[in-house]
């Protein structure tokens, strides 16, 4: 008998690579032949597998591991966060990703408008060109695209890292960026920096209690930068990035390093600060059940990987997820339990009834949604 174990086969590729990566993977199975694998995106860890351990506990402590469960009772299982097979919860909050969860929060007054004009970047042998686009505050717009599809190379033409070609005026308010590569050269602890860096929010309870606590940073504080881990660097930066006073907040890829607790919490204190906050975020991610809980609207990247890439203005976030999928020949369904999104097997039933429909992201809840308010008229 002949086990492959694979451990984040997902980290630092993008959604096309990521699916290929599963089917590639499970190419390998045969008749003396299994895998295992660790993987923390939800979406492609329901794609790669026929069954689900969960693993809870306290970090550093003690991990206990279940029994296996199917791909879809398993994976919610975690997100529920109780095994009703032993009667135990082991996460206080349960997430689901149902739109209209988040109705009180899409209708706060969004009063502010901003634009950036058309713009475009060459750099070496790649061009990027932006096409001009609005946004609102309390609003989260998510830029997805393959990799080297200048998706960072927009993030630092909107934050004044880098001047576009014409050198055209991008923006003139405030920006927080975290970016997507993160060095530790800080010479000291976690509270050091955040008190050097952010002493404000850092001080005040309401940033504590909504973005500090749930990042789990007091398990860290006393920590030296230099010697922290990936995951504990991300959520620092993440603290850094939001601690800090903007108008619109630029987050490169705040998933990377995370685990998948990690990835939900990251999640939910992103989208309640920026709404609560007023403020507008703009999100790089590749891990799509995060990406599609973040988006309010979205930007696509499309074109040749480091050859040349367009970027579309903002749209919705049925409109974008549907082109972005076409292009990259891929269709998603909604878990009737919690709504995640569900990548379906290639050329399955339900993959060719989506991709002849034109429906390659699929809100079954907004539909429901819909037929449920004509019915009360």
């Amino acid at each position: 008998m002949c086990t492959y174990m694979f451990d984040e086969p997902s980290s630092y590729l993008d959604i096309r690579q990521r699916l290929t990566a599963a089917r590639m993977i499970r190419s390998l199975l045969g008749a003396d032949r299994y895998i295992i694998a660790v993987e923390h995106d939800l979406s492609v860890l329901d794609y790669l597998s026929d069954f689900i351990c969960c693993l809870y506990g306290k970090p550093s402590v003690y991990g206990v591991v279940t029994m296996p469960y199917s791909v879809r009772e398993g994976i919610n299982i975690f997100l529920d966060g109780f095994i009703p097979t032993e009667n135990l919860r082991f996460r206080e909050d349960a997430l689901t990703f149902k739109l209209s969860e988040n109705a009180e929060e899409v209708l706060l007054d969004r009063t502010r408008h901003y634009q950036y004009p058309k713009l475009s970047k060459s750099l070496g042998n790649f061009k990027l060109d932006v096409e001009a686009g609005t946004f609102t505050n309390s609003e989260i717009i998510v830029m997805l695209g393959e990799n080297g599809t200048g998706k960072t190379t927009f993030v630092r033409l909107l934050a004044g890292a880098i001047e576009p070609d014409d050198k055209t005026q991008v923006l003139k308010y405030n920006v927080s960026l975290k970016p997507q590569k993160i060095a530790p050269k800080f010479p000291g602890t976690v509270r050091m920096l955040l008190l050097k860096q952010i002493k404000a929010a850092f001080m005040h309870p309401q940033f504590t209690s909504d973005v500090v606590k749930p990042m789990n940073i007091e398990s860290i504080v006393d920590q030296e930068v230099q010697t922290l881990s990936g995951g504990e660097l991300q959520r620092v930066a993440i603290v850094l990035a939001l601690g800090k006073p903007a108008d619109i907040y630029l987050l490169d890829e705040p998933s990377s390093f995370l685990d998948s607790e990690q990835r939900i919490t990251a999640s939910k204190v992103i989208k309640r600060y920026i709404l609560h906050s007023k403020k507008t975020a703009f999100v790089i991610e590749h891990d799509f059940i995060m990406a599609t809980y973040l988006a309010d609207r979205v930007v696509v990247f499309q074109g040749q990987p480091a050859v040349h890439a367009t970027a579309t203005p903002p749209q919705s976030l049925l409109t974008g997820m549907n082109q972005f999928l076409a292009s990259l020949e891929i269709t998603f369904r909604r878990d009737p339990t919690n709504y995640r999104p569900r990548v379906n097997k290639f050329d399955s039933v339900k993959d060719r009834e989506q991709k002849s429909s034109g429906s390659y992201f699929f809100l079954e809840d907004v539909a429901e949604d819909h037929s449920a308010n004509r019915n009360k008229k």
